[in-house]
Parts: structure tokens; C-alpha cells; sequence
């Protein structure tokens, strides 16, 4: 369990889908779930002594090696979260020696902020400001299961005690304030209906296109299919970028249109 003297429960987040984008620019927040590093003890990081692994221990690739690390990284903290994931077990998931990860990394809270800084970019090109809504939020909902976003997130909300100190939650706290004030400029240009209030819409959007990744079991129940699916995924995305496309427009928008 996470108390307040946890590493992880010094955590603050966002709502991953970590970068930026207009309405739902409530979406932006999807995956901005890594708004704020947790703060960690000293065992999650490199020992100030540790050897660099030999010549021979490193892989003659390293962009592949550490690309196969990050990927093995986001599928134990999706697994387990941040303080529940395990350095050597992220390693035996790679298929690397354990000292690659502090060699490349520093540790546990050097992979998860590269994790991070990777998603950002990722989002960044694939997920433009200029995206129209509809289609930013079936790209939220792919992300939020395919890019495992979504059990991020939620993992993130478990370990959070309410403290918003230091500057990751300030920063965060900025990027949430700058995407409702994005749902406001679309409300005044006749995109959004101005009926809404723009925190309570990135909000909704927020928690709507993560609901396949923190919900599973209720997809099975009322689907009769894996959450992850791509069938269902795909259903889920237009059903759910028609909903909020709809409401945006008091109702009005044609079948289809975003």
C-alpha cells in the first residue's frame, strides 16, 4: 500500500496523455499522466559507486537496447506502478543485465522520466494542437490502450496524497489550465458548446477515452470482448468521438462529423 511516506505517494500527476492538443485538449491530459516525477529514495537510484557495465555487457546497439528497456519499463509500471515496479524485473523483461538500466538511466526514476520526455515527443507528432476533436479523441483512446496511457494514469491517481508541491506540479498544474483555456478559445469560435464549463469537459473527455485501459472488466461484461481489442477499440473511439462531438455542437453536428 501506498502511505505518505511511500515513494509513490509523492507523486502528482496529469492526466497522461502527457503533451498538448485543443479539446479536448481535455484529451491533451490523457496521457500527460506523467505530469510530476514521484519523488523517490536513494534505492531506486544508481548507487553513486556502481561500475558502467563492460564493453561486452552492452548491447552494440544502444538506441535498440534502450528502446527495448523503455518498452519493457511502461509494461511493468502499466503492470504494477511506479513504487510497485522492480528494476530487475524490467531488466528480465528487456533481456538485459540489470546494470543497463543504471548506466543508461540512473535507476528507476531516471527510466520513468525518459518514459515520459519519449511520450511527449511521441504525442507532440502524433497528436497535434490542430487536431480536430473528434479525431484527437479516437487517437486518445488508441493511446490510452495500445500505449498502455490509460493504466498510467490510473495507477498515478491511486498513489496521490494530495501534496502539489515543487515545481513538476506547478508545471502541470499550468499545462491543465492552459488546455481549458484552449476548450474556451474553440467555445468562443463556435466549435464547443459555450453551455459547458471547459474544466468539467476535460475532465469528462479525460476519464471517457481512458475507459477501455482502467476498466476492462466492465468492457467484458457489457462488450463480450477484451478491452484491448481492436475491434472494440475502434468501435469504442467513434462511439465515443461522436458523443463528445455531438454535445460540443448542442446536438446538432451531422452523423460522422467532427
Amino acid at each position: 500500500m501506498c502511505t505518505a511516506s511511500t515513494p509513490c505517494a509523492r507523486r502528482c500527476r496529469t492526466v497522461g496523455f502527457g503533451p498538448s492538443a485543443p479539446t479536448l485538449s481535455a484529451l491533451a491530459g490523457i496521457v500527460r499522466f506523467f505530469g510530476r516525477m514521484p519523488r523517490v529514495s536513494t534505492e531506486n537510484r544508481a548507487p553513486r559507486g556502481r561500475r558502467a557495465p563492460a564493453a561486452h555487457e552492452r548491447q552494440r546497439d544502444p538506441e535498440r537496447t534502450k528502446a527495448r528497456i523503455l518498452e519493457a519499463a511502461t509494461a511493468e509500471f502499466a503492470a504494477k506502478g511506479f513504487a510497485g515496479a522492480r528494476v530487475s524485473e524490467i531488466a528480465a523483461r528487456a533481456g538485459v543485465n540489470q546494470q543497463l538500466i543504471a548506466y543508461y538511466f540512473d535507476g528507476k526514476e531516471g527510466l520513468y522520466r525518459e518514459m515520459n520526455r519519449r511520450w511527449r515527443a511521441y504525442e507532440a507528432q502524433e497528436i497535434p494542437d490542430d487536431t480536430p476533436m473528434g479525431e484527437m479523441v479516437k487517437r486518445y483512446v488508441r493511446a490510452s490502450v495500445e500505449n498502455l496511457g490509460g493504466r498510467l494514469l490510473a495507477w498515478d491517481g491511486l498513489a496521490d496524497t494530495g501534496d502539489d508541491d515543487g515545481e513538476e506540479a506547478r508545471e502541470r498544474d499550468a499545462r491543465l489550465q492552459h488546455e481549458v483555456e484552449v476548450i474556451r478559445e474553440r467555445q468562443r469560435a463556435g466549435e464547443i458548446d459555450d453551455r459547458l464549463d471547459p474544466a468539467v469537459l476535460h475532465l469528462i473527455a479525460t476519464s471517457a477515452a481512458n475507459a477501455l485501459a482502467v476498466y476492462p472488466q466492465l468492457a467484458r461484461g457489457l462488450f463480450g470482448a477484451d478491452a484491448r481489442s481492436p475491434e472494440l477499440v475502434e468501435r469504442y473511439a467513434e462511439q465515443l468521438a461522436l458523443l463528445i462531438s455531438r454535445a460540443g455542437n448542442n446536438g446538432d453536428a451531422p452523423a460522422g462529423k467532427s
